[in-house]
Order: C-alpha cells, then structure tokens, then sequence
C-alpha cells in the first residue's frame, strides 16, 4: 500500500464508512431496542458503560502482554462479527447480553486503534481528514435511513451484523495489503508511557467527560426546554454535517502546531457548552453551538491522534490508548456525570470542565526516565 494508491484510499474509506455506521446502529438504536424489550433504564446503562470500559482496560493488556499484530486486528474483526450474531441469541437475557457486550467492546477497542496507525502511516494529513470524513457519512446514513425504516429488534440486529461483516471485509483486505507492505512492524511497547506527556492524557479525559452532557442529554434538553424533537434532530444533523466539512478542509490547518490546535479546540469546546447553558431555547444559538462541532470534535480528534503519532513510538498502541482514555473511561465517567448532574446548570459544569481541560494543557510535560504506566 502506498500513500498514493486510489485503491487504498477506497478502501480505508469503505471501512470508516461501515465502522461507523455499525456504531451509529449500536449507540442510537439498540439503546431503544432494550428498552421495548423491557430492560429497564439502569440495565441499559450498565450495558452501555461495558464497552467502553473494555476500551480503557484493553489498552493495558496491549501495553504488558500483546502486540498489536495484523493478526490479532483481523481476529477482532471476526470477534465484532461473532458478538453482533451472539447479540441474537442473548438479547433477551441481561447476563448473556452484557457478556457479548463486554465481548463487543473489547473488539471495537482493537480494530479501529489499528486502522488510525495505518491512515496516519499512509496519508497525507489532507488525505486523511478526506478519508475519516466517510466514517462521519456512514454514521449519519444509516441513522437517517433507520430513523425512518427501522420497525423491529430484528432489523436492528440484522443491521449490526450486515454493517459489522462489511467493516469485517473492508478491514480484511486493508489489513492484508499492510501485512505484505511489511508496516506490521513489532512495537516496543514495553518502553511506553503515559507519564510522558501526563498533561496531554488528562486534559484528553476531562475533554471527554465534557461530552458527557451533550451525548447523553442534548434531545432530552432541548426538547425540555421547548425545542421541538424534529429541531433536535436536525441539529444533531447539522452538527455531523459541520464535522464531515471540516474533514474535508482541515488538512492545511494540520500543518500548523498540533498541541496550539488542540488548546484552540478544547478552549472553543469550552465555549460551546456555554452557549448551550445561556441559550437553551434559542434555535439559532444551539445551530451556531452545533457548527462548532466541527472544531470541537473533528478538528480535536485529528489533531489529537496526529499529535500522539509524532510523540511515540508505539503507533499503535498510542491509539488504542487515546481511544481507551477518550471514548472509554472518559465516556464512561462523562456519562455517570451528566446523570448525576442533570439539569438547567448541565451545561455550565461541562463548559467548567471543559476549561480544565483547556488549563491542564498549559502544564509542561516531565519527561521520566523510568518508562512506565
């Protein structure tokens, strides 16, 4: 594979596409799913903090036993395969369900950490904000058209596996072609260290816990405070619109200091959950908050994953460990927060948390001389 090769491209994009689209079917409608099953709201949540807790937890194993091998990647893509058919034969058992579920989890914690190392080696950073765009387009296809289409628990099941299966094949081949280009290179992962750059890593937590309103209680907020649903959906819409376009142009503002954009962002982060604390009811404040989700995720994550690709080493371990930090325990602990905390004064406390990840950022790193976790 070569950073100039069409086909490589397509098919990083094909798996972008269907990866994300199999995370749009999971963390949109499965959700919905349980609770017409009868789980009740507590179950879910238990379900829904599994996996990513498996995401925070698989990075230590990678870090002390296993090196991300192309092997290994292709046995979680057969692993993602096998949970989303299990999910049919446990869905109605809380116990079985969330084992396939931690199952899940720990697969998704895998495949998608070694596909970043891979886009990083290959393309351009241009290239690459045209490239991870796709995932952003799969999201958003398959949750407007099962938005619309979707009637059963069946169908919602049999749209995770299709998904899961493609990512399976497009991850397959783009996996091989890697193995013969010999960039399945052995890591030193035992010389990794978080401590590194300790500053980074926490301000990458509490930017994540910052979310934790917006992902878990936007609608339900909006909604409460007189916008209607189909509003709300729109402006979830424009949101992904917004993120899709700044992939798509990001690339010269890439070549610029990565730590300074990612201060730009997580500041501007910061301000978005203000304007959502000050203005909850004007539809034309949450449109302009909404646009800056173009800055605030899709400019964060690729600045962030291009800047932990220059600081070590470990390729791809350092992915799976922004991954497992960010949408794992982060996501995790974000969404315990919000619920905690929900009301009116939401939005305040994440623009709080927000600007301590914005200060955080400010302290410099101490480089150790003992390379450990």
């Amino acid at each position: 594979m070569k950073t100039n090769s069409i086909l490589a491209v397509w098919l990083l994009r094909g798996y972008y596409f269907f990866y994300f689209a199999m995370v749009g079917v999971y963390i949109v409608f499965m959700p919905k799913i349980l609770t017409d099953l009868g789980y009740t709201p507590s179950q879910v949540g238990i379900i829904y903090s599994s996996a990513p807790m498996m995401r925070f937890i698989i990075p230590f194993i990678f870090r002390y036993y296993v090196n991300l091998t192309n092997r290994i990647f292709l046995a979680s893509l057969v692993l993602s395969v096998v949970a989303t058919f299990l999910f049919w034969g446990t869905i109605n058992n809380f116990w079985s369900y969330l084992a396939c579920n931690l199952l899940f989890g720990a697969a998704m914690g895998i495949s998608l950490p070694y596909i970043e190392a891979i886009s990083l080696t290959l393309l351009s950073k241009t290239q690459y904000g045209k490239t991870r765009l796709w995932g952003s387009i799969g999201f958003m296809v398959i949750v407007l058209w099962l938005g619309k289409f979707l009637e059963s628990p069946d169908e919602g099941l049999a749209y995770l596996a299709a998904t899961a299966l493609l990512t399976l094949v497009f991850g397959g081949i783009v996996g091989k072609k890697d193995a013969k280009a010999n960039t399945d290179i052995q890591e030193d992962i035992h010389s990794f260290s978080l401590r590194i750059n300790a500053p980074f890593w926490i301000s990458v937590f509490l930017m994540q816990i910052s979310f934790g309103g917006f992902y878990n209680f936007f609608t339900i907020y909006e909604t409460s405070h007189g916008i209607s649903l189909e509003i709300t959906s729109w402006m979830w819409s424009f949101g992904v619109i917004c993120e899709i376009a700044m992939l798509y142009f990001q690339g010269p503002l890439l070549h610029r200091n990565l730590l300074s954009i990612i201060k730009f962002a997580t500041f501007v982060t910061a301000f978005r959950w203000l304007i959502l604390y000050l203005y909850p009811s004007s539809t034309e404040l949450i449109f302009v908050s909404q646009s800056l989700h173009a800055i605030s995720f899709a400019l964060y994550h690729t600045a962030s994953i291009s800047y932990i690709y220059t600081l070590y080493s470990q390729k791809k371990l350092a992915q799976q460990f922004f991954l497992g930090i960010a949408f794992g325990l982060g996501a995790s602990i974000g969404a315990l927060v919000a619920g905690k905390f929900y009301g009116d004064m939401i939005f305040a406390i994440e623009a709080i948390i927000a600007l301590m990840a914005f200060a955080v950022l400010f302290i410099p790193p101490k480089k150790v001389t003992n390379e450990i976790i």
